[in-house]
């Protein structure tokens, strides 16, 4: 009899020590789990930020909303000001109004832009403060799906030469992308000043 107790017990005690060793493999598992889910996770918002910078390269963003300088074959983009619209203490030259009769004309910077619709300033891209560094998606897809400034559904609308009619057609996964890597990017601080209408070009020197 005291050998069959002795043989239970220690049939117990194995039955116990099986139970915790699979609880520790589980808890073990669930810890791997969630590293590699972890690494999934950054290997994705890397993926997104890489298509979101083949993006925005590939549809010109920085035609238009990276400065130039004037190199040996023409205008160039400023690396250290990449995306961050018009400098806001660039002057703008004299316009001549009988050219706007016949044409819609850039500045050498290709930042503005002068038109039927008055003088438009492209936008700081950057993730700076003055840029689109506090914009949440929601606000992108606005900005680029309905053309509203600054992504405000009561704000003015987006100005040529802006092709968000365009853009607009881009899928939810791409534009998400494009606002991913556009927050990634260098925080340039840069004001943009605001559009001049058309009654006010005749005023600038």
């Amino acid at each position: 009899m005291k050998q069959t107790l002795i043989a239970l017990g220690a049939i117990a005690l194995v039955g116990t020590a099986a139970i915790l060793a699979c609880n520790n493999n589980r808890g073990k598992s669930t810890n791997n789990e969630g590293i590699i889910a972890a690494a999934n996770t950054t290997m994705d918002s890397e993926s997104q930020v890489a298509r979101g910078r083949y993006l925005v390269t590939l549809m010109g963003c920085n035609d238009c909303h990276s400065p130039k300088k004037i190199g040996p074959m023409g205008p160039e983009i400023d690396s250290a000001h990449m995306l961050s619209g018009h400098p806001a203490k660039m002057p703008i030259g004299k316009i001549d109004p009988e050219a706007l009769k016949s044409w819609i004309l850039f500045d050498q910077s290709g930042t503005a832009v002068v038109g039927p619709w008055g003088v438009s300033f492209s936008a700081n891209l950057t993730s700076d403060a003055s840029g689109i560094g506090n914009w949440t998606e929601e606000q992108f897809f606005t900005a680029i799906r309905k053309g509203k400034y600054k992504g405000m559904e009561n704000g003015r609308p987006l100005l040529p030469p802006m092709p968000w009619p365009l853009y607009s057609q881009a899928s939810d996964e791409d534009l998400r992308a494009i606002f991913a890597y556009l927050k990634s990017t260098q925080p340039v601080e840069n004001v943009v000043p605001a559009p001049i209408a058309p009654p006010m070009l005749s005023h600038l020197p």
